[in-house]
């Protein structure tokens, strides 16, 4: 069986370990000895540890979704279900790495950039749903309201899934039903 690469082995040791006990408390002697490689090879890779970290968040898995993918036109509900679906997935794929994300946001710049970016491209993501699903039927200040408003309420529910599982399904589904429901309320019909 082929061994990874070092770097590969590197990354998945200090995700790991920050994960498991901080980014402050986990020397890179530690991340080195957990990847099998000499400590000279991390600082190789990785001039300095806040760099492992940056790097970490380059390996969150994309979540651009393109709005063709989920959006049922004529229904922005289920379109929205949908989208939120596919980032609980693609959450799922990545929960030690989120959680080790989140868990560093308020310490560490860098992080919190990209998670506040992340946080912006959600945004767009909603709004793109929300129009192709309204078919443009919407004024703009209610799809923006909207998208973020759900852009919120899916980030903290990311943040908070490190806790618990999810022991309350429905909550997020309550969202969906009243952002829908405010929005298909707000549609204007198309003239024939």
């Amino acid at each position: 069986m082929k061994q990874e690469p070092a770097r590969v082995r590197i990354l998945a040791a200090a995700e790991e370990l920050f994960a498991q006990d901080g980014f402050d408390a986990t020397p890179t002697s530690r991340i080195a000895e957990k990847a099998a490689v000499p400590k000279g090879l991390v600082h190789y890779y990785f001039r300095r540890k806040p760099d492992l970290l940056r790097a970490l968040v380059d390996r969150l898995p994309n979540e651009a979704i393109t709005p063709e993918s989920v959006v049922v036109p004529g229904d922005i509900g289920e379109s929205l279900r949908r989208l939120v679906a596919e980032l609980d997935r693609r959450l799922n794929a990545s929960r030690v790495l989120s959680h080790l994300l989140w868990r560093e946001a308020d310490t560490h710049s860098a992080v919190q950039e990209a998670l506040h970016d992340r946080y912006r491209g959600l945004v767009k993501q909603v709004r793109a749903v929300i129009m192709a699903a309204a078919m443009g039927t919407l004024a703009v200040a209610d799809v923006e309201s909207a998208a973020g408003l759900l852009a919120l309420a899916v980030s903290y529910r990311h943040s908070v899934a490190r806790h618990t599982a999810d022991d309350q399904p429905d909550e997020m589904e309550h969202e969906l039903n009243f952002i829908a429901d405010a929005l298909t309320a707000r549609v204007k019909p198309v003239s024939a």
